[in-house]
Formats: C-alpha cells, structure tokens, sequence
C-alpha cells in the first residue's frame, strides 16, 4: 500500500490589529530547519506532540502544551512521535503588544520575553481555541481584536518577563548586532564573510564561531531566514514566486522553494494563495 501523506498547513492572514497570522497545521514527517520569525509564535498543540529546539535548548511539547518562541528566537521543529503532531498557532508582531504595555507601563514599551518554551495553562489553551474558533466562524473584527488582547494581556502578565535593554547589551554583542541588522537590512545582498567579519571587529573564523554562539545560528543560516522574511512580505503583496526568489537573493526557484518548505512547512504558491485571499476578505 501506497503512502500519503496528511501533511496540512493553511495560512491566514485576519484582519485584526493591522494583520494578525495564524496557521492550522497538521504536520507527521515535516522537518524545519533552523528558522526565525519576525513575529512571536504562540499555538497550541490539538494532538500528538512536537519537539523543537529554542536558542540551544531541546524541548517536546504534547497534547494540550503551549509552544512560546520569541520573535526572532532561532528554533527547529519535528515530531516527537510516531503519528506527528497537530497545532494552531498565531504570529503576533512585537509592535501587537505596544499598545498594551504602554496600559500596563506607562507609557514604556517593552516587547515581552516569554521565558519557557512550553507550558500547561488549561485557561491559555481554551483561550487561544476560543480565538481560532471565533476566526473560523468569521466572527466581527471587533470580537476577535477583544479576545486577542485578552489573551495577550494574559500571557505577558503570566508568562512572560520584559527584554534586556540596549544597556544590557555588551561591547561584542552590540558589535555583533551590526553585522546582524546589515542582514536584517539587505538580505538579498550577496556579501562576504570578510565584509561582516569587519563590521563586528573579528576575524573571519572568530566571527563564524561567536555570531553562532550568540544567535544560535550560523550566519548563512542566518541571511537565508532574512531572505524568507522579506519573501513572506512580497508573497503577500502578489509578487510571483519567480521574481520574489530573484528579489530575494536565492540562486533559483528551486532553491527558493526549498528553503520555504523547510521553514514554514507549505510551498511558497500555496502560502500566496492563503494569504492574499484572506487579506481581501
């Protein structure tokens, strides 16, 4: 008997708070590679269980686990079972959150740092299918934005501590970070080792070794996650596939897709398709 796979990914932009993402993904031999997000992934898993690496530490979360990774907290993903793993996640923006700390803070924001990777919150996870419930059933913006902020409220008050400051940052880190946000910049540029390794004030080998040990990714892992990044938004807006591969730095369409697949677990057509068509509803 032949096998087929149920490997699922459906994506939606909802529109609440300028554009919200969410996934329903039903996933038993996906494997992602070491990825970002510019956003938060926060989901909840329906059956089975996932294991997934977050900045150097491995972590299996099962039926009824919360999943919290940091945005821009480098994380891998893969089955921790014989039968894979379902989940519902959203991908909240740090600037989602500003609004509401500015309540909580007076006026300061603070993204919100989410210390454990997974946790056990009955209340959290009835919230968060409460919310995706509400989505399905194309409920009223206004509906949908009061359970968001109340379930965003709830983790940063339970869950959550606030960011280092830039204070808090030391001299090679903050050198680091200079190579960092040239990447963040212009992913699609193909510039060389020598170039960033200046940039941070190291040597060409010593860059490698502490760009990864602060980021937890290697620096051409790291360009190749910019690169998807700003793929995602020109996949959004209509570009075709083909020209946002050459717009983004990749070798060809090929490479392009594979990548995509690895770290977000659909191609990038079919995200298109999901998400300009959620946008226009």
């Amino acid at each position: 008997m032949s096998h087929i796979s149920k490997e699922k990914a459906e994506f939606k932009i909802v529109d609440a708070f300028n554009g919200l993402e969410i996934v329903d993904a039903d996933y038993q031999e996906q494997t992602f590679s070491k990825h970002v997000h510019e956003g938060y992934t926060i989901g909840v898993i329906d059956k089975g269980a996932q294991r997934f690496e977050r900045s150097g530490s491995i972590h299996i979360a099962d039926e009824n686990s919360i999943i919290f990774v940091n945005a821009d907290d480098v994380h891998t993903g893969e089955s921790a079972t014989q039968d894979g793993w379902r989940y519902r996640a959203m991908y909240p923006h740090p600037s989602h959150f500003e609004s509401m700390t500015n309540d909580l803070y007076d006026g300061q924001f603070n993204a919100p740092y989410f210390n454990h990777a997974v946790v056990k919150d009955p209340q959290l996870s009835a919230q968060l299918r409460l919310l995706f419930t509400q989505i399905d059933n194309n409920a009223s913006k206004l509906l949908i934005e009061t359970i968001l902020y109340s379930i965003m409220m709830y983790m940063t008050l339970r869950h959550s501590s606030m960011k280092n400051t830039p204070d808090d940052i030391s001299g090679s880190k903050q050198r680091l970070l200079l190579a960092k946000e040239y990447l963040d910049a212009y992913p699609e540029e193909n510039v060389s080792l020598l170039t960033l390794a200046t940039m941070a004030g190291l040597s060409q080998f010593h860059f490698i070794r502490q760009f990864k040990k602060v980021f937890y990714i290697a620096p051409h892992s790291y360009q190749i996650q910019m690169r998807l990044k700003k793929a995602k938004t020109l996949l959004m807006l209509g570009v075709k596939p083909v020209q946002v591969a050459i717009d983004c730095g990749f070798h060809d369409q090929s490479h392009f897709n594979r990548h995509f697949k690895k770290a977000m677990g659909t191609s990038p057509s079919k995200f298109q398709k999901q998400a300009v068509l959620y946008k226009m509803l």
